[in-house]
């Protein structure tokens, strides 16, 4: 049965467990989302087993993925987290998140919280794809491009269309999981418990 799963979730544990359990299922929790919204940023460029990988240590070293705490970070903070060999040492990407936490705190302020902002694109329903394989599924759509632009505005750094639909997967906006996939099912009935 696991050679009908997306084919890019067969190459690891980490990334079965994380397509099974995770990728494409709907993600309300603010505090998530912004976990999410990290990772999909510092994946940019590099593989999603790489980020996979060194989840949990950047969990511990961008203390516990917490906006409040990140929006401080200072030079020095920053210059400890680029010699820090847990994470993804790219000082743009981690500049990029101190920004964004301070961005996505805005939005919290603004809207309540971070998914009635977001989810509203999709009016809170997730959208619902039939690829066939892999090769069908976009590497971005035009409102991943709408909310990037949307996010830019806001502040958000390092934010592009392409990011931005990785997630959408990865919180289950969209439910990319081709339909020979039997997660693409089971996501797509996480789904209805949204309205």
């Amino acid at each position: 049965m696991d050679n009908l799963k997306c084919s890019w979730a067969t190459r690891s544990e980490l990334e079965l467990i994380y397509h099974d359990e995770q990728w494409g299922f709907p993600l309300l929790d603010d505090d998530l989302l912004f976990e999410m919204l990290i990772l999909e940023t510092m994946q940019a460029g590099l593989s999603w087993t790489t980020i996979l990988n060194k989840r949990a240590g950047m969990k511990l070293a961008f203390d516990n993925f917490d906006p409040k705490i990140i929006q401080n970070y200072d030079d020095q903070k920053i210059e400890a987290l680029l010699s820090n060999e847990m994470i993804i040492r790219n000082k743009l990407k981690v500049k990029a998140t101190v920004s964004n936490a301070t961005a996505f705190l805005k939005i919290v302020e603004e809207y309540g919280s971070f998914n009635q902002f977001i989810w509203a694109y999709v009016n809170f329903t997730p959208i619902q794809t039939t690829a066939k394989t892999m090769s069908d599924v976009p590497n971005f759509t035009p409102l991943a491009e709408k909310i990037s632009k949307d996010l830019k505005k806001k502040g958000f750094k390092f934010i592009g269309p392409t990011t931005v639909y990785a997630f959408m997967q990865s919180i289950g906006m969209v439910n990319d999981h081709v339909i020979t996939c039997p997660i693409h099912e089971k996501a797509k009935k996480a789904a209805t418990h949204l309205n």
